[in-house]
């Protein structure tokens, strides 16, 4: 196989290869939140409760949007690992083109959409009167960076798939700094409001995008070189479409239900918005690094799946299993004692209300990081095992249970948006014992994942 300057994770201690892998990965992906964070952390500081709630409801929805190219790009990344890790390189140069064609077109497509249907979106949110100038003007400047998401993931899935997860970090830590920095000054400086503050997001987003394309192109131009084995064929790109289909709608279901519950969350007023805006920041940030170790091993597998290496794939969960719920327990203690300082990071003290009902939900979500954890080392193996419906099966589980329990329990007068908050956790915790009890029933039959290990 050509120099591809990538690192195979099919060799090695166990452990310590995972940790060297996922560690960028958990670093660049804390970086990219610190996009949204500092808009939140600066709007809220700057501009105030009303501001910062039309900042926060724009955010559920961008998740949900750049969901769809995340999932494309994480389902292409996995076939990408599995080429990599058979040495395969006229396959994998063919995956890279079709999946890089794939994701353009779906991100034309979602940006006619949004633009085109903006007030229909909002509209649908439930966003209250007095934010709807607010929230419109933020969402058409910050989604006209979609290309920017689009190209970073691409190249970032691509790099991390030939286990290079060092590069992407280096183009977010850059593209934050840069973030912060433009938001300091466009808003607090210069005075332009929530406009300023996605302005600031779009072109650091932008910085990071062209950096990372650049890298990839120079520093791997066997993955992208073109010829008789690497041509833009349509049948590799149905079959890219086909293995990514279920990781992206695995990931547009777990932040539509996230949007489906930000709409009864509005319909609590502007306080409750404020409070979740800066709480769900809080609360991703916290559980990432084991979103991000997920991903991580998710790719750990898929190379070993494809070098035929059964015996690192039994090792590597046993150890992904205890990192991830040691690491949950110790952010869970954290944020729990931690609750009404880090609410403060993002309100003034005069909103008592706001940065109460904030830390009741942090304490809610953060006593049960691990539960989450483990969904996310289960979304990784599935998916890498090429049964990536089993993912999907476990989302919709999970955010449906959500969904429902929510509007269901905030009905009940005694529990109100609480039981908003206690509907995350329930989901996690039943997701997670369908995930468990398939992998047993698979195990017993002795077939289809279970081969693998």
């Amino acid at each position: 196989m050509e120099q591809t300057t990538g690192r195979s994770l099919t060799r090695g201690p166990v452990t310590k290869t995972m940790l060297r892998f996922a560690v960028p990965m958990i670093l660049g992906d804390l970086l990219q939140q610190c996009y949204n964070i500092a808009d939140t952390l600066i709007v809220g500081r700057f501009l105030g409760a009303n501001a910062l709630a039309a900042v926060g409801s724009s955010f559920t929805l961008m998740t949900f949007l750049n969901s769809i190219l995340l999932g494309l790009a994480m389902g292409s990344g996995t076939v990408f690992s599995i080429r990599f890790g058979q040495k395969d390189l006229p396959s994998l140069r063919e995956g890279i083109l079709a999946s890089f064609a794939l994701l353009g077109i779906v991100t034309l497509a979602l940006n006619a959409a949004v633009f085109l249907g903006a007030d229909a979106i909002i509209a649908a949110l439930r966003t209250p009167a007095e934010l709807v100038g607010l929230t419109r003007a933020y969402l058409l400047i910050v989604f006209s960076g979609m290309i920017a998401v689009f190209l970073y993931n691409f190249f970032a899935s691509v790099l991390r798939a030939i286990g290079n997860s060092a590069a992407p970090l280096v183009f977010l830590a850059v593209s934050a700094v840069l973030n912060i920095a433009l938001d300091l000054w466009f808003v607090a400086g210069l005075g332009f409001g929530v406009e300023g503050a996605a302005a600031a997001t779009v072109i650091a987003q932008y910085v990071s995008a062209l950096g990372i394309a650049v890298y990839a192109r120079v520093r791997c131009p066997a993955l992208f070189r073109r010829g008789q084995d690497a041509r833009l064929r349509w049948s590799r790109v149905r079959e890219i479409a086909g293995f990514s289909a279920l990781t992206c709608l695995q990931q547009s279901i777990m932040n539509l239900g996230i949007l489906a519950v930000q709409g009864l969350v509005n319909s609590f007023g502007t306080t409750v918005m404020a409070a979740f805006a800066a709480a769900v920041k809080i609360d991703a940030f916290a559980y990432l690094p084991v979103q991000d170790f997920g991903n991580a091993f998710s790719i750990f597998i898929s190379q070993n799946y494809g070098a035929k290496e059964e015996g690192r794939i039994r090792s590597g969960i046993r150890s992904a299993t205890a990192l991830s719920l040691c690491f949950s327990l110790l952010v869970s203690a954290i944020v729990f004692v931690c609750a009404e300082p880090l609410m403060g990071l993002f309100l003034d003290a005069s909103e008592t209300a706001a940065l109460a009902e904030g830390a009741r939900y942090l304490r809610i979500e953060g006593s049960f990081y691990c539960l989450i954890g483990l969904l996310f080392l289960l979304y990784g193996l599935y998916r890498a095992l090429g049964r990536p419906g089993v993912s999907v099966v476990l989302t919709v589980a999970s955010l449906g249970t959500r969904v429902l329990l929510a509007y269901t329990l905030s009905a009940v007068p005694a529990l109100g948006v609480v039981g908003i908050w206690w509907s995350v956790p329930i989901g996690w915790f039943l997701a997670d014992a369908l995930g468990v009890g398939i992998w047993l029933v698979l195990r017993r039959r002795g077939g289809g994942t279970a081969r693998a290990v």
